[in-house]
């Protein structure tokens, strides 16, 4: 590390969002808490003063102590709820952001792991910051201030005492702060590796076991978790390190407080001091003497939240700052056929030399069906996506019924979608074709599925259309899948239809059945396709070649 030169990065720009997103209750109901803190010394002070006078009744002064416990025992609790609702509502905003920018155009070059870790961990990571932090940190730069008022009435020297020993705590603070940030940014790249790792291995494990490759992968997640306990095991030693510093701090400042309370109000201090302390005032200072640490100690309790915070947000917000505009408001009324006209459109990816599709232009008329025909990798599902608006165009125009599209406008609501692979959610067949309109009544996902043909698989199943599926949706057939995802596309009511290679890997009997599944389904739409399939080009009005030159 030597000749390194460090550098702090500036915060995030999320971080400093957050302070404008959260309410005021639970400091407030922090300093409620301290103020019942002060009254509890009160009536603390008071209950020893009567009984040492003997003769004054003490249970007015019961009753403050109890009446304040109850007061601090509830504004803790109200603030603890107070400060995770603030939190929820924060995080679920932030979610919402980094999710509409994972889905952004061209958003998915990360991996899979690397996106859950942004949508869910990273996001999780501001719950402290946001519930603990921000409140202790307030409440420490004013709660100290009256408590020290407090103790200054019954002792300004008291007073002075606590003021003179909270700078070595400070400066213990800062030290011990610095020194857990660093673990802790440790300590969340390594969390993030291992999220990363496991989500993209559990993904791929097909492709692990068809290879062999179960025992390399499991020791390689095996040495990214002890990465992560070792970065752990050093954020909890800098944790206990600081904490026993801060301890040590403030037991000494009530240490000596408690001794210059006993000495002065037995008359044995060594020197003069201008004040003379009863029993009732020493017992509330002694009583108080806690409570002036005792923001502070929260603060630095909840220090690693911040930490923890600040690295997810670093991360968060070059997820954000690369979210695409919002698309322009746009909105199609028409439920009828439209024509669709493509003109001049070229498509690009990023990192791409060649453009994806070039200067294509094409008119589809109302209710037409056209096939795109033409080798991997000449557009064909470009074009689609473009429809979707899953990738942008680097020139050209789409229109719909002569209307031409806004920029980053696209057709997905007006637009019903399937393809060689459809998405399976864990979760019956019903819930999964019902994924294209959840809205739908019962009957018509039971048409829907009729009609895309899997009656014939529904009747060997116990439960029909309720039987439940996994997420890799075991047990069905590629013809199967193909036809759960043309079931959403007739649930859908939306006047275009795209098909993205859905008879592809099927043998020649299943293509056939599948066709005439698909026929149905364009009943009423203008359709485009993509395929490989001769016999599904065939059934076309008309097929556009692709293959470039």
């Amino acid at each position: 590390m030597s000749g390194t030169a460090l550098t702090v990065p500036p915060p995030p720009r999320l971080l400093a969002t957050f302070k404008t997103q959260v309410s005021r209750l639970p400091l407030l109901l922090l300093l409620i808490d301290t103020g019942g803190a002060i009254g509890f010394a009160g009536g603390l002070a008071g209950a020893v003063a009567a009984l040492a006078a003997g003769s004054t009744p003490v249970a007015g002064w019961i009753a403050l102590m109890l009446g304040a416990g109850v007061v601090r025992g509830a504004a803790t609790m109200l603030s603890v709820r107070a400060g995770a609702r603030d939190a929820a509502g924060v995080k679920a905003g932030l979610r919402q952001d980094v999710v509409s920018a994972l889905f952004r155009p061209l958003a998915g070059q990360g991996t899979t792991g690397a996106i859950l870790a942004s949508a869910v961990d990273e996001v999780e990571m501001v719950d402290g910051y946001i519930a603990r932090f921000l409140p202790a940190r307030q409440a420490a730069t004013i709660a100290p201030i009256v408590v020290g008022a407090a103790v200054a009435i019954a002792s300004p020297v008291a007073a002075l005492i606590l003021i003179g020993t909270l700078f070595p705590f400070i400066a213990a603070m800062v030290l011990a702060g610095g020194a857990a940030a660093a673990e802790s940014r440790r300590q969340f790249d390594a969390l993030a590796q291992l999220s990363v790792r496991f989500a993209d291995r559990v993904r791929a494990l097909p492709v692990i076991r068809a290879f062999g490759a179960e025992r390399r992968e499991t020791d390689g997640i095996a040495d990214a978790a002890d990465a992560v306990a070792l970065r752990t095991m050093r954020v909890l030693r800098v944790a206990f390190l600081s904490s026993a510093s801060l301890e040590f701090f403030a037991a000494l400042s009530v240490a000596l407080v408690a001794v210059y309370a006993g000495f002065n109000v037995l008359g044995l201090l060594p020197a003069f001091v201008p004040e003379h302390l009863t029993l009732g005032r020493a017992f509330f200072v002694l009583a108080l003497a806690p409570e002036f640490y005792a923001p502070m100690r929260r603060l630095a309790s909840a220090y690693h939240d911040r930490q923890a915070a600040e690295t997810a947000t670093t991360r968060l917000d070059a997820v954000i700052a690369g979210q695409a505009p919002p698309a322009a408001a746009w909105t199609y009324a028409g439920d009828a056929p439209p024509r669709l006209t493509f003109d001049a459109i070229t498509l690009r990816y990023p990192g791409m030399d060649v453009a994806a599709v070039s200067d294509f232009s094409l008119d589809i008329a109302p209710g037409e069906i056209v096939a795109l025909v033409g080798r991997s990798g000449c557009g064909k599902s470009s074009l689609l996506h473009y429809v979707l608006g899953l990738v942008p165009a680097a020139a050209g125009s789409l229109a719909i019924d002569g209307i031409v599209l806004p920029p980053r406008a696209n057709l997905a609501a007006h637009t019903a979608w399937s393809g060689q692979t459809p998405l399976l959610l864990a979760g019956t067949i019903a819930d999964n074709i019902a994924v294209s309109d959840p809205t739908a009544a019962r009957w018509r996902i039971e048409d829907a599925a009729i009609r895309a043909g899997l009656a014939p698989a529904l009747a060997t199943r116990a439960d029909g259309i309720d039987t439940l599926l996994d997420a890799t949706g075991s047990g069905l057939s590629g013809g199967e899948r193909r036809r759960i995802g043309l079931a959403r596309a007739i649930l859908k009511p939306a006047p275009v239809l795209l098909l993205d290679e859905p008879t592809a890997h099927l043998d020649s009997a299943a293509e056939a059945a599948l066709i005439a599944t698909i026929r149905y389904a364009c009943i009423g739409r203008t359709v485009l396709i993509a395929t490989h399939s001769p016999a599904l080009a065939a059934m076309a009005d008309r097929i556009i070649p692709m293959d470039r030159a």
